[in-house]
This record gives C-alpha cells, structure tokens and sequence, in this order.
C-alpha cells in the first residue's frame, strides 16, 4: 500500500500547489468568482463535467450498478441529460447576462425585488450539496487509511477550503481540470475494463445473474421520472451550475463545451453501473451496496493503480465539494450579506470584493465541516437539497426566462408556496418519498401562473433593460463600461 500512499499524498498535495497558484491569478472579484469570463472550450468542458460527477456518481453510481444492474445507470445518467439540455437550449442566454448567481438573475427579469427569498432558498441547497460531498471524504479515507470518521473529514475538508479560499474560482478551476484527467484515467480506462475482466467478461456476467440486471429499465419507471425531475431539473437550475457558465469566454463556449461534458457524463453514468454489476457477480452478498466500489478496488486492483483509482474518488467528491463551496460563499455574500451591508454600510465606504469573498469561502468552509461531522444520512441531506433546489426555484427561474408574463408577485409565490409545500410534504410523506417533490413542483408552478397574471405586468423599462442583458449588449455590472454609461447621457 505504500506506493497507494505515495500517489494519493502527491495528488493532495498537487491540489494545494494550485490553489497557491490560482491566488496569484485571482485579482478582481470576476477572476475570483468565475475565473474573469474565459475559459475555453477544453478547461469548460473538463470543469464542468468534474463538477456535476461527484462521490454520489462515482462510489453511488457504482452502488446502484451493483444493486440494480446496468439500470442503476439512470441517476448519473439524468444528471448528463440535464447538463445537455442547458448546454443546449440556455447556456448561451445564463452566460450573456454577465451576472455572479442565480438570484441576481431573478433580480433582473423581474425587478430587483425577487431575490432575497431565492437567495436564502439556494444557500440552504448549496450548503447541503457542500456538506453531502465533505461527508464522503469519511468513506474514502477509511478506505486508504483506516481513519477516525470526524478526522477524515476535517482533513478532506480543510484542503478543498484551503485551495478554494486561496484562488477562487481559478483555483477550482485548475483543480477540477486535474481530477477530471485523474477520474477519466481511474474510472473509464483502468476500472472499468479490470472490472469487467475479473468478473469473467460480459457472457460470464449474464450467466451470473439475473436478467432483470440487463434490464435497461429496471430500476422503475418512477425512479427514473424522480431522477429526471430531481437531477435532471436540478441541472437547469443550480447555483454551483450556472456558476460554471458564468465562467465561459462566450455563448459557443457555453454550449458546446457543456454538450461535450454532457455527453462525456452519459458514458460515465454507464461505465459506473457496468462496474456495480461486475462487482455485484465478484461479491454477490456486500453488506451494502455502496461498498462495491471501495471493494473492487481494494481487491482486484494491482498496487498503484489502486492508488490512482482511489485518486479519482477523492477527485470526484472534491470537484462537487469545492464547486458547491464557491457557490454557497458567493450567494451568502453577495445575495444575503450584501444586501444588510448596503443598509448598514456609511455611504462612500470602499470593500475589498476578493478579500470579502475570500472571507466567505473560508466561513462557509468550517461552517460545511462541521455540519458534516454532526450528520450522518448523506441521502437524506442530498434529497432535501434538491427537493427544495427543484420545488421552490425551477418555475420562477424557467419561467422568467420562456414567460415574458411572469411577475415578481408571482415569482415570490411560486418560491414561498413550492418551498413550504415541499417541506410539509417531506414531513407527512417522509424526507425520501417521492410525493414531496412531484407536489410541490405543481404548487409552485400554480402559484406562479395564478399570482402572476392576477398582478400587474412587469415594468416595460425592467423587461427592455433584460432583453439587452440576454442580448449580450449590457456589460457586466461594476465594469469601467457600465459606470461610464451611467455617467454619460446618450447621444440624442
């Protein structure tokens, strides 16, 4: 194991050198949050996929392959489905807007008064995401090194908000391009093939077992509905997503470097539920499903390439991990702590944005750590995140942006309603039913409709300063450009 050790600490270590890195880049408050607006089609396309495939695809995908059979493909599966219909159909539009989250977003299309509730609704999901992912790093470090759960957590933890705090968005940026390297070689073109190898290969598999196991659509129809509603929604919608949009150097970048991470998630959802059903014929009777992939590798694997595999785990949870940081820092600054520091702040008093984000990174870190050390249930904290993520957030969001008709009234509404209904719906019905979400969406998408068109329009002036935003013929907030536009009347 030794060799194992040695590829794991050079890999930790690798992630704090380019967080020291990304600090020197990281000067203005756009640099730091999305990386100055960018990123080209390769460094968006690796990003962007790193994010979206997290410990929950990695070590749970391989989990439900293992309890389900090639079905248990699904939940990455829908994850990819989402990223390409907002690579597709939105990516160019969120990424025009010039904006820094999602609730900012709400405060242009509907006039400034629609994103505190928003903000707070997905700082509770970024948290959540945040913390599920820090758990994680319980599991995988008591695989390598037999480790207290609580001190795996805070070492896994400390050293994405050390890297994340240090360069922002550039920092994660560099990082997530590393362990999408590491996950591709570690999962797809090691794990997999060794995977499928030792189990006999595919005729020896299906000789195996079941065969509802090759079933495509064997873990349920209405599995797979939630999972389209849960995760593919989610896609459309989260702050941690659209954060990586924001970091695109244009709308082609946009669209088809997320189509490319898209893609490149439908064959990791496959490849994760190949390797479940493997292991499922190596060992057929685990305590637990989500031992599969922790199993496999640490007895099938030959020394060092464990150790890179193992890697790519690590790699997996931190990329989500770091991601969903970032994003709950920025909406807790910028959408929640700016707004009380615009009230209690003396006119004409200068903020070091960088150092204000900085700070909230690094709040927000320890906040993260130690709510993962008090909780337990990873599965129940992601479900509430996106239960609430999708049943108080997709309406306002989609449909500021198909529905010209929406109003704040509305929007506000549809958050309070669809937000509420969610969680009385969890509490009668139980935190992984399926009710609460499928309920709450059509409360929420009522509340919109009704509320909105018994209210005035929207402001003509508010919907002609959005149209120029989604244009692209704005320019960002807080650039030497818009001030100037400000101060100069127009030509007449």
């Amino acid at each position: 194991m030794a060799v194992d050790y040695l590829v794991i600490v050079v890999y930790l270590a690798g992630m704090l050198a380019m967080g020291w890195w990304g600090m020197r880049r990281a000067k203005s408050k756009s640099e730091f949050l999305v990386a100055g607006r960018r990123l080209g089609p390769a460094m968006y396309s690796g990003t962007m996929a790193a994010i979206v495939l997290g410990g929950a695809s990695t070590i749970g995908g391989v989990g439900l392959g293992y309890q389900y059979g090639l079905s248990g493909a699904w939940m990455v599966f829908t994850i990819g489905l989402g990223l390409l219909a907002l690579s597709v159909f939105f990516s160019a539009r969120i990424a025009r807007l010039k904006v820094y989250t999602v609730s900012e977003m709400l405060d242009l299309r509907y006039g400034g008064r629609a994103g505190v509730i928003s903000g707070l609704v997905m700082w509770a999901y970024t948290l959540m995401l945040a913390v599920t992912s820090t758990i994680a790093y319980a599991t995988i470090f008591d695989v390598l090194f037999d480790m207290n759960r609580t001190l795996a957590i805070v070492l896994g933890g400390s050293i994405v908000v050390a890297y994340s705090t240090l360069g922002g968005m550039w920092s994660i940026t560099l990082t997530d391009m590393v362990q999408f390297v590491v996950k591709t070689i570690g999962v797809l073109l090691l794990l997999l093939p060794i995977a499928v190898v030792k189990a006999g290969g595919f005729s020896e598999m299906k000789a195996q077992l079941p065969t509802e196991y090759f079933d495509p659509l064997g873990i349920g129809g209405e599995t797979i509905f939630t999972y389209v509603l849960i995760y593919t929604f989610g896609m459309l919608i989260g702050q941690d997503i659209w954060q990586r949009v924001f970091t695109a150097r244009g709308d082609r970048t946009a669209r088809w470097g997320g189509t490319i991470a898209g893609t490149y998630c439908l064959a990791y959802a496959v490849a994760g539920a190949v390797i479940g059903t493997a292991a499922k014929v190596l060992y057929p009777k685990l305590a637990s499903p989500d031992d599969a992939f922790a199993t496999i590798v640490k007895d099938e694997l030959p020394v060092g390439v464990r150790g890179l595999v193992l890697a790519a785990a690590l790699a997996a949870v931190m990329s989500t991990s770091s991601g969903a940081l970032i994003a709950c820092a920025t909406v807790a600054n910028n959408d929640i702590w700016a707004r009380l520091r615009g009230i209690v702040r003396p006119e004409g008093e200068q903020h070091d944005e960088v150092k204000g984000n900085r700070a909230f990174i690094l709040l927000m870190g320890l906040a993260v750590i130690v709510t993962a050390i008090a909780l337990n249930d990873v599965v129940q904290a992601l479900t509430v995140a996106y239960n609430l993520l999708v049943g108080g957030l997709l309406v306002p969001i989609l449909g500021g942006l198909l529905w010209k008709r929406g109003t704040a009234q509305g929007a506000l509404a549809s958050v309070a309603v669809g937000g509420l209904a969610v969680i009385g719906l969890m509490a009668a019905y139980g935190i992984l039913a399926n009710e609460p979400v499928y309920y709450g969406l059509l409360a929420s998408l009522a509340a919109y409709v009704v509320v909105s068109l018994a209210t005035r329009p929207t402001d003509a002036a508010v919907l002609a300063a959005w149209r120029e935003r989604l244009a692209g013929r704005a320019p960002e907030p807080g650039t030497v450009s818009e001030t100037v536009s400000e101060q100069v009347p127009a030509a007449q």
